[in-house]
């Protein structure tokens, strides 16, 4: 499982550097050759693999803590959920940075 969130990280933030249209050829081809698109594409993979591992990591303990105390699990899931959110939101912020740096 981790390996899955980890290759689509990086399939992601390579898929960044590739040109979207041929109306931004010429930009995107300048963008790359400066690097930024490179940079762009790597923020938003690191972001991308490290959200993948921390809402991994979440879930797992998550499930582990419901199977040592069942009575607990209402609030186990609410917790989990919150903080699974709050480590979306970081990827989110970092993928719409790594976005607005290419261009």
């Amino acid at each position: 499982m981790k390996l899955a969130h980890l290759t689509l990280g990086l399939v992601a933030g390579l898929a960044l550097t590739t040109v979207a249209s041929a109306q931004d050829a010429h930009a995107a081809t300048e963008a790359l050759a400066s690097g930024r698109g490179l940079g762009a594409g790597l923020a938003c993979g690191l972001a991308t693999v490290g959200a993948g591992i921390g809402i991994g990591r979440i879930g797992g303990s998550a499930v582990e803590s419901i199977a040592r105390q069942p009575e607990m699990a209402q609030k186990i899931f609410i917790n989990m959920i919150l903080t699974a959110a709050l480590v979306e939101g970081v990827a989110l912020f970092a993928v719409v940075a790594g976005f607005l740096n290419f261009k």
